[in-house]
């Protein structure tokens, strides 16, 4: 399946710790490095991986115009995890009282907001994978603690 869309503009990061997130754990002190990783969206990373995911995503326009309504894509965050060296990212997603609270209108059904929210996952990882593959270039200086035993 494709979606044929134009690509939405990239998300401007937020400046929330990680670890604020469910779906997320950074170890130790960091730094997100969310200026770069904002810079590299709008150089490119963003459109190239939008366009990368939207040759394969099973969403139809009719559930990326409610990801649209919603603002979700804005609601997308990136940053460095330098213990891990790995992009790290938190996708929106649809809540789960999404019928009680009359979240869209055009949301009918659990197999819509799974698709949506899976589709939005899938997202996530293809961006982090091109900033990874094909614009991070900084190493993570990991420094070995002092009392490491000698071997």
């Amino acid at each position: 399946m494709s979606l044929d869309v134009e690509t939405p503009e990239p998300p401007e990061l937020n400046h929330i710790d990680p670890n604020e997130y469910e779906d997320a754990e950074v170890v130790g002190d960091t730094d997100y490095k969310r200026e770069e990783l904002e810079e590299f969206l709008h150089d490119g990373a963003w459109e190239e991986a939008f366009i990368q995911w939207a040759r394969t995503t099973d969403l139809d326009e009719a559930e990326f115009q409610i990801v649209l309504d919603l603002e979700m894509l804005a609601q997308f965050d990136f940053f460095w995890d330098s213990f891990a060296e790995r992009v790290g990212y938190h996708a929106p997603g649809i809540p789960e009282d999404w019928k009680v609270r009359e979240y869209h209108p055009d949301i009918d059904s659990w197999g819509t907001v799974s698709g949506i929210n899976a589709g939005l996952t899938e997202l996530g990882q293809v961006v982090c994978d091109v900033l990874k593959d094909e614009y991070i270039d900084w190493e993570t200086e990991y420094e070995a603690p002092d009392d490491l035993p000698d071997f």
